[in-house]
């Protein structure tokens, strides 16, 4: 039997998908979901994803390009929208005041995790990666540090090797330029301290015409020694249609998942109960 995580992205970006996410956590299909704790549903929600504390990994999904912000951010989101990830990626690079403004943000997200969990998060990764692009890993980092000095939170590491990639075949290109954008995030995170996963799969082309059940062992192939498979379940709703280019995958990823579609030789756990890197 194989261990790896796998973690379902997105909870409480709507009252679908973080039902979604639940239902499969109840059923045990899961070992981590990552929470966009910007998002109101985040409050009325997170009492019910504690309930499964003792069986998964519960983190931060670092939100900086979806909805609203949690504060102002006149620079970046004047409207009070935040913008594209590309977007966001430019102003840290370029501007001070953006910068300041996006490490304040980080950090009321943090507190809002900590307000309602009472405790710290057991991960933080970012909604599009976004904790591991330049001009913002560099952010993240400090404040996690700045906050954690004993036990950290491990930290999604969304990069992995050209040969992973091609050798599972799904969304290679895509892979690759996430893989390309962190490239360098996991040697600097474990340089500070933090522990990252070691293989990571789950850049999907999100085609609902594809054999989504198949697609999900692909993702098992070429593992690393700490493998991390990212998903994406949920039930569809009006907000998520919305809110999210991501739609009809969802419905079909948590069906597969609560079917029991991965191969019966590899076992989802959490990260601790992993192999060492």
């Amino acid at each position: 039997m194989t261990r790896f995580v796998l973690c379902a992205d997105d909870f409480a970006l709507t009252e679908g998908v973080s039902r979604a996410i639940v239902e499969l956590a109840a059923a045990e299909r899961l070992s981590a979901t990552g929470a966009m704790t910007n998002r109101p549903h985040w409050r009325s929600w997170a009492r019910e994803i504690a309930l499964h504390a003792g069986t998964m990994d519960i983190g931060l999904h670092l939100n900086l390009t979806c909805a609203a912000p949690l504060g102002p951010m006149p620079h970046l989101a004047p409207g009070g929208a935040l913008p594209s990830l590309g977007a966001v990626i430019r102003a840290a690079l370029l501007s001070a005041s953006a910068r300041a403004e996006i490490a304040a943000e980080i950090s009321r997200q943090l507190d809002a995790f900590e307000d309602v969990m009472g405790r710290a998060p057991d991960f933080v990764d970012g909604h599009q990666h976004v904790h591991a692009m330049p001009g913002l890993r560099g952010l993240v980092l400090a404040e996690l540090l700045r906050r954690y000095l004993g036990a950290k939170p491990y930290l999604r590491d969304p990069s992995d090797t050209f040969g992973a990639i091609r050798a599972r075949g799904l969304a290679v290109a895509k892979a690759l330029t996430i893989s390309g954008l962190a490239s360098g995030f996991g040697e600097a995170a474990r340089s500070a301290g933090f522990m990252t996963n070691d293989g990571f799969a789950g850049v999907s082309p999100f085609d609902p015409a594809r054999d989504v059940a198949a697609d999900l062992a692909r993702f098992l192939v070429a593992p690393g020694l700490r493998h991390l498979v990212m998903c994406h379940p949920g039930h569809v709703d009006d907000e998520l249609i919305h809110l999210d280019p991501v739609v009809a995958t969802r419905p079909l990823e948590h069906a597969a998942l609560l079917a029991g579609a991965l191969p019966a030789t590899w076992a989802v756990a959490r990260f601790a109960g992993l192999g060492p890197t």
